[in-house]
């Protein structure tokens, strides 16, 4: 492609070499091809940004990597080493430096303009710019970049630098790459290599802005401060040498501050009184605010991003019951109901502005104000901040240590530098960013996983987390508070997972235990549990074959990493539902059992308030089609257990709970209003008819931000018949927001749920847009459920997981283009507990 270059004082000019600025790229395998394995050409065109994986894959090449058995198929990709090369037409003008800008680059790539090496990278995490005014040449260029086989590198790294404890059967934690991307107990063994970000060279004279971070803050009076930090860099030419002038604006204020050469660095405070602050969803709203950067001389160049005023603290104070872990947004304090979030396509290069402001809007429509961008995968791209931004969503970044331990010494630790640099530069203008975090489990890891020994006294990646971190972050945000890992306790003599202390995960319910074992925790704050379950109907067997299909099926357990995942779903049922013998009421009863589990911890977590101040669960989003712990699978349908998020992260939460002194009600009242509501107080019978054993009014007030515990009375709270009868607490008011509550004396496997035959109705109609689909119960009928993806893969449903009394009524609001109503009301489509209670 040929660009039109200027005078010397002319703006900047850029020669994109993507795709989409007309270069063309070619891709081919540079080592010999295992046996068995053909391309039909020698070279196929490319696309950049790409991966070869999606090369492959679009040339026809290669099968669907997420399809079948097919993972294990393509492993050799992985193992082998690939060239990119592209010819462009470069037209040389009077700028004095020619800059070849690389955003990212996947892994160890060697990069060759018109022959000669211009330099060997190996970090996926970090951008790369290098001079390349020698290399170039006026006319036609070709520029080769060689990247090796990420695994074969991963495992030469590994015996390079001294093997270390990890938890894949590849050594990702010897490179700076997407761990992930080697598989992960919910994630497809995919690694792969490629151009997956821009590319360009940038043509200019003088003076660059190289760049900019914009901390926005509040004063105790409302007044705005934007303190400005801009980092400039010149040609080197003597021409260029000198002072260069700079202006900062934001909200109707600006400011003009003089750089010199020699200095390079530019600050500038600009205060913008009683400005809009931004909050977090559900405390206000989320104001953003346009920032312009200039250079005063016509054209050499300019940047613009939003920010948000707002002060952000994490408190971790030692109290009577240990240590706190509180998020306190502008002084209020916000109670966190999050997830934690994965790479939302295991190629990453599909990944759009579109996919992931479904995925984060899955996050806020389910209740969540928090995102936690997890240690094993990637810094997000520039879109997935600015959606958390404008959505209030709340984002807790890791930097990208994960389940592993990691050499502190060259070459990892300058590369280590680079990309925290890099990421806190860039990340600290949004006004969604809330926390730093050094690193997953991994000092968890040192303390309990039997580490010492293989290390034998090696590294482990403690100076990342306890000295050059933190450091970073003090000196590039200051404003954003740094941890230094998950779970962690804050305090030196402390186990790092002591839910007493700071942030918690908790695995052994989903390993070990009944999920009832969520209530014998107390945790300040939990950062990570969860439960599996299949993804939906149409995702799994979009992708799994097996004939006859089955738990256990070849396929079915290629779609499933957790180590026996199966079996635990299995376990996990417990006495709270039968165990299934088909495979539909397998699936169904794993999902609903999934999302009871979730939601039975949260609401005990919640319970405790304010002891406990939040909840990220694992996880919100899913990379492949795959059994996981997941509440959105990787074709965007919701889970049940997203329907039961929706529920349990309600900002008003009425809960049942047993406390010391009986049987209680928790109302967690997590608004700026207080709550002042009667109650209807019942206890039915679970059969037809739904006879009312007893009955009371409550009057309730909970303070905003509060929540308080009422004991039941003793006629709602003790059953005559545990097994055929319950509690039911409503509000009068329908408008509070305060969904039912229901208390159980006995598990679905000992309750007498009646038949679903006899106990529910259904009718659908057809409406603007899809289906009504209306349901009515003559009984108890516990988690209602409509399927319609059983109908057609793109259709949606709009609420799930609807417990009726006799006598009550709902209606289902079902999207999509081929629906047919009487098959929406069908026994594979609309499904409850009874009927696996019954089945």
């Amino acid at each position: 492609m040929t660009i039109v270059t200027t005078d010397l004082l002319a703006a900047p000019t850029v020669t994109d070499l993507s795709s989409a600025g007309g270069s063309r790229w070619q891709l081919r395998p540079t080592t010999a091809l295992p046996a068995g394995v053909m391309l039909d050409a020698e070279a196929i065109d490319a696309v950049v940004p790409g991966e070869v994986h999606t090369d492959l894959l679009r040339a026809g090449l290669i099968p669907d990597p997420f399809d079948g058995n097919n993972e294990q198929k393509l492993a050799w990709i992985g193992l082998t080493d690939w060239q990119y090369r592209s010819v462009f037409t470069f037209a040389n003008g009077q700028h004095a430096r020619h800059d070849l800008l690389a955003d990212g680059l996947d892994t160890a790539a060697t990069i060759r303009l018109n022959g000669q090496v211009v330099a060997s990278t190996a970090n996926q995490h970090r951008s790369y710019r290098f001079d390349v005014r020698e290399f170039l040449v006026q006319g036609e260029n070709e520029l080769v970049i060689d990247f090796r086989a990420p695994v074969t590198f991963a495992r030469e790294q590994s015996e390079l630098i001294g093997p270390r404890p990890q938890v894949n059967h590849h050594p990702y934690n010897a490179v700076r790459k997407m761990a992930c991307n080697f598989g992960w107990d919910w994630g497809i063994d995919i690694a792969g290599a490629g151009i997956w970000k821009g590319i360009r060279i940038e043509s200019w004279s003088g003076v660059r802005i190289a760049s900019v971070r914009p901390l926005a803050t509040l004063d105790s009076d409302g007044t705005g401060v934007l303190e400005t930090h801009v980092e400039l860099e010149w040609d080197g030419g003597t021409a260029a040498v000198g002072t260069a002038e700079l202006s900062v604006s934001v909200a109707g204020q600006r400011s003009v501050v003089s750089v010199g050469s020699a200095d390079g660095v530019a600050t500038s405070v600009l205060r913008v009184p009683d400005v809009a602050p931004w909050w977090p969803r559900g405390h206000g709203e989320q104001a953003l605010h346009e920032v312009h950067v200039e250079l005063s001389d016509a054209g050499t160049g300019s940047w613009a991003s939003r920010v948000g005023f707002r002060t952000i603290e994490v408190r971790t104070d030692p109290d009577a019951d240990g240590t706190s872990f509180k998020f306190r947004v502008n002084g209020a304090d916000v109670y966190i109901r999050g997830s934690n979030w994965i790479p939302d396509d295991a190629l990453v290069t599909r990944i759009t502005r579109e996919s992931l402001e479904a995925s984060i809007r899955d996050a806020a429509e389910s209740g969540m104000n928090l995102l936690r961008v997890w240690g094993g995968g990637m810094y997000e791209s520039e879109d997935f901040y600015d959606v958390c931004d404008e959505l209030g969503i709340l984002v807790w970044q890791d930097f990208l240590f994960a389940c592993a331990a990691y050499s502190e010494e060259e070459p990892l630790r300058s590369e280590v530098i680079a990309e925290a640099r890099e990421a806190v530069t860039r990340l600290s203008a949004h006004a969604s960013l809330a926390l730093w975090n050094g690193c997953n489990e991994n000092i968890w890891g040192w303390v309990e996983w039997n580490w010492q020994v293989p290390l034998a006294g090696r590294t482990w990646g403690e100076g990342y987390y306890r000295e050059i971190l933190p450091e970073i972050v003090g000196e590039l945000d200051p404003r954003t508070r740094y941890s230094a890992g998950s779970p962690f306790s804050y305090g030196d003599h402390m186990h790092p997972n002591d839910p007493r202390h700071g942030t918690t995960h908790i695995w052994d319910v989903w390993n070990e235990k009944d999920y009832s074992h969520y209530a014998s925790y107390k945790p300040r704050f939990a950062s990570e549990f969860g439960f599996q379950g299949p993804p939906a109907w149409s995702t799994l067997t979009s992708v799994v074959h097996d004939e006859p299909l089955a738990p256990y099926g070849e396929q079915m357990l290629v779609h499933q990493k957790a180590h026996q995942g199966n079996l635990k779903l299995e376990r996990g049922l417990g006495e709270h539902l039968p165990q299934q013998d088909s495979i539909e009421d397998w699936h169904w009863a794993t999902q609903l059992n999934q999302a009871r589990a979730v939601a039975f911890g949260i609401e005990h977590f919640r319970s405790l308030f304010p002891l406990n101040q939040g909840t990220v669960t694992w996880q919100l989003n899913d990379s492949w089609p795959v059994v996981s712990w997941a509440a959105v699978d990787s074709h965007g349908i919701r889970k049940p257990l997203w329907h039961a998020l929706k529920h349990v992260y309600a900002q008003r939460l009425a809960t049942i709970q047993p406390r010391e002194d009986g049987l209680s009600m928790v109302l967690h009242n997590d608004t700026d209003e207080p709550l002042t509501a009667e109650l209807a107080l019942q206890r039915l019978a679970t059969g037809v008819g739904g006879a009312v054993l007893a009955e009371e009014l409550l009057s309730v007030c909970v303070p905003a931000r509060d929540a308080v515990t009422y004991v039941l009375p003793a006629q709602i709270a003790q059953p005559g018949d545990a097994t055929a009868e319950f509690i039911h607490v409503r509000a009068i008011d329908a408008g509070l927001g305060l969904a039912p509550a229901f208390g159980y004396f006995a598990e679905d496997t000992a309750l007498a749920l009646a038949d679903p035959a006899a106990a529910l109705s259904a009718s659908a109609q057809l409406v603007e847009g899809g289906v009504a689909v209306t349901v009515r119960a003559h009984a108890l009928v516990k988690d209602i459920a409509l399927f319609p993806d059983r109908v057609d893969a793109a259709a949606r449903v709009d609420t799930s997981l609807i417990t009726l009394v006799a006598g009550g009524e709902h209606t289902f609001q079902v999207t999509g283009e081929k629906l047919d109503p009487e098959a929406l009301c069908s026994a594979a489509v609309l499904r409850c507990a009874n009927d696996l209670v019954q089945g």
